[in-house]
């Protein structure tokens, strides 16, 4: 009997401690489940709070048109409010100068959809050339290139400074410098175009670091310069201001002679013309 009732106790014992682990068990996993639910609505909570910044239209930008640096701007969006159609503020070197396939309202998402080729289409530097134009590169760099200052989409002037052959076949070579065209577009520096550099923030290359500047040129103007390019001398460029449209008409050619004789007058025309007054001969 003494027998018997100590196994029935150690009996209840053991039920009473496996029934114990097990609703410990089943209060873990129920703690468990509990958690991971807590855990998904606090991502849905933030997923849907999280914000990025993509880009939008900083005006209406009508179909057809080709966006430029200030037709968009940094656009702040809910996460769970975008897509992969979306396009980073980051991304915007990729979306100007490409061509608008649908009309995009004000204050709106600029989306890859929206522009003409989608996501993929990529823009080199004869997109950039306009009709009946060509793109042609001469080796100037340094204070060639106004100390490397000279940037894309700027207009120069390009000078050259040349050892002419004399008339005589002994005679030494004379030395001048002229212009060789004036008022025209910088399409790229170095590897550097417009759309390659930041038109919203950093200008890039502000090192002047490059051996080339790319111009646009008629054919005629593009034979000139490669031709400049083959005699002994060297190619300069002067910057003008963007809207200086100014061409002078008769620039001479300008040697040792030329320099000693007008230089008196060069000045006085200088300081006349700083002062606003009439030049005297």
């Amino acid at each position: 009997m003494w027998y018997t009732g100590g196994m029935k106790q150690k009996i209840l014992l053991l039920a009473s401690i496996a029934a114990g682990l097990a609703a410990a068990a089943l209060a873990h996993a129920w703690f468990v489940a509990k958690t991971g639910e807590v855990d998904e609505t606090k991502r849905r909570i933030l997923a849907a709070t999280r914000k990025v910044t993509v880009l939008g239209a900083a005006r209406t930008i009508p179909r057809g048109a080709t966006i430029r640096a200030d037709d968009v701007l940094p656009l702040v969006l809910f996460e769970s409010g975008t897509t992969g159609d979306n396009i980073p503020a980051e991304e915007r070197l990729s979306v100007v100068g490409r061509v608008a396939a649908h009309t995009i309202g004000e204050g709106d998402p600029v989306l890859w959809t929206y522009l003409d080729g989608g996501r993929g289409a990529g823009r080199g530097l004869a997109d950039d050339v306009p009709d009946g134009m060509r793109a042609v590169s001469i080796p100037v760099s340094g204070a060639a290139a106004v100390s490397g200052l000279v940037r894309p989409g700027d207009h120069v002037d390009v000078l050259g400074s040349f050892a002419l052959p004399g008339e005589e076949p002994a005679s030494e070579a004379r030395f001048v410098t002229m212009t060789v065209l004036q008022n025209v577009t910088v399409l790229a520096t170095g590897t550097a175009t417009a759309r390659s550099r930041d038109p919203l923030g950093d200008p890039g290359g502000a090192d002047g670091s490059y051996a080339t500047v790319t111009l646009c040129s008629t054919p005629r103007e593009a034979e000139v310069l490669v031709f400049a390019q083959q005699m002994r001398g060297r190619l300069f460029l002067t910057l003008r201001n963007g809207s200086d449209v100014y061409y002078e008409e008769e620039l001479p050619r300008i040697d040792f002679s030329k320099i000693e004789g007008e230089l008196g007058d060069l000045n006085r025309q200088r300081q006349s013309k700083l002062r606003g007054l009439p030049s005297r001969k």
